[in-house]
């Protein structure tokens, strides 16, 4: 603990007698003619100085040793230091602190750059009717989430989940003045949005690249949690990448971008940051520990990769829509747990319930009771569900389609058709 004085340290030093102190003991015990007392006396004198020189000894060399130390000491440093260069010594510890200082200003400079574009987006949904207690009402429920703004125009990218449901949307900036907000299209695919706001803009985000990415890499959130502390700003790390986020039954978010740094309800929508500034992921969700009541994770939030924003936004901007391609069946999923229980022989597939007459599947061939395991050249697993292997591909193409038909693999070819927009 501080407050304990420090141990008395004793001298590691084996102590040989000094010629003189040993002769003087020699010479004290030959002489005959003393009484006991007086030798006593004499006795007792020689060995209070013996010990008063041992003292002076022992400090007289702590500091010659100290001495020799501290010039070795100034000896290598001169040595180690240029003969040319003024430089002063910088010790470890120092060192330390200089790189800490120097990533804490690229924290901030990297705040600094990006926090004006962040922005806080607020979901008026339509009225409902609620009973309760004392009787009904009406009432307006709001969400809240977060965006960053993409273009001098006023496009915001946000997550399709904070804007899902809306009837009016704002927009909090990061000085607090509003602005109404359009929507521009929205992609549930990927759980992203673009809305726009039709005033001047504070700042604008950049896009940085997220195929570069490495574990470990320093990173920082920026969002509005809980709706009530805007713009808060968090940090931690790239934890993986490339991650696999099921949400739903033959659908997958893809390449994610796993992070520790702490990301909340309301932090949907906003930017993971890299150390230059840019935006490098959409924070889309957090999982915080299995559906069996397993134990409670922490640090684990997933991020939209910049290079599905960028796809998936020049999309909505130009058209307000993401095209995507459509077999036209209405399926099931094939687990290990239900291929077992039928005694199919594949673990995974798409088992075709029903077929939408005239659509792609209906084309090429397929029928109520066939198993989707393939389509184009990936199968369906745990991580590529039904969905994601077909977005895998594009309206229009030609894809080779593998199903299994009463204890037969056939191979049909089907022309994509585009999925239809409500």
């Amino acid at each position: 603990m501080l407050n304990e004085p420090a141990p008395e340290i004793q001298p590691n030093v084996e102590v040989t007698p000094s010629p003189v102190a040993t002769e003087t003991a020699r010479s004290v015990s030959t002489r005959p003619t003393l009484t006991e007392p007086r030798r006593g006396r004499r006795l007792t004198g020689l060995i209070a100085m013996l010990i008063i020189g041992l003292i002076f000894g022992a400090i007289g060399g702590g500091i010659t040793g100290s001495l020799v130390v501290q010039n070795t000491l100034q000896a290598q440093a001169t040595l180690s230091t240029p003969p040319d260069s003024n430089v002063p010594i910088v010790t470890a510890a120092a060192n330390a602190l200089r790189l800490t200082g120097d990533a804490n200003s690229a924290v901030v400079a990297a705040v600094k750059r990006v926090g004006p574009a962040v922005v806080t987006v607020v979901n008026t949904m339509p009225q409902q009717r609620v009973f309760g207690f004392f009787g009904d009402s009406v009432q307006q429920p709001k969400g809240s989430g977060s965006g960053v703004i993409i273009s001098p125009q006023g496009y915001i990218v946000t997550n399709n989940h904070v804007v899902e449901g809306y009837e009016t949307l704002e927009v909090i900036f990061a000085d607090g003045t509003t602005a109404p907000a359009e929507m521009i299209g929205v992609d549930s695919f990927t759980d992203l949005a673009v809305i726009k706001v039709k005033r001047n803009v504070p700042a604008v985000a950049e896009l940085g690249d997220s195929t570069q990415l490495q574990i470990g890499e320093a990173v920082i959130a920026i969002g509005s949690p809980l709706g009530d502390f805007k713009n808060t700003v968090t940090s931690g790390v790239i934890s993986a990448v490339g991650r696999t986020l099921g949400v739903d039954e033959g659908a997958a978010y893809e390449k994610m971008i796993q992070t520790d740094a702490a990301i909340n309800q309301g932090n949907s929508g906003g930017p993971l940051v890299n150390l230059s500034g840019q935006v490098i992921g959409i924070n889309t969700a957090i999982v915080r520990g299995n559906s069996f009541g397993g134990a409670v994770a922490e640090g684990l939030g997933f991020s939209i990769p910049a290079e599905t924003v960028s796809e998936i936004a020049s999309q909505l901007i130009a058209q307000g829509y993401v095209e995507r391609p459509y077999l036209g069946v209405r399926w099931q999923a094939i687990s290990p747990e239900i291929a077992r229980a039928n005694n199919l022989p594949m673990e995974w597939g798409a088992y075709v319930e029903m077929v939408v007459a005239g659509a792609t599947a209906n084309q090429a061939g397929v029928q109520p009771g066939d198993i989707i395991t393939k389509i184009g050249a990936e199968a369906l697993n745990d991580e590529s569900g039904f969905l994601n292997l077909l977005n895998h591909h594009q309206v229009g193409e030609n894809v080779a389609i593998e199903v299994w038909r009463d204890g037969r693999t056939l191979t049909l070819n089907a022309v994509l058709q585009a999925r239809p927009r409500n």
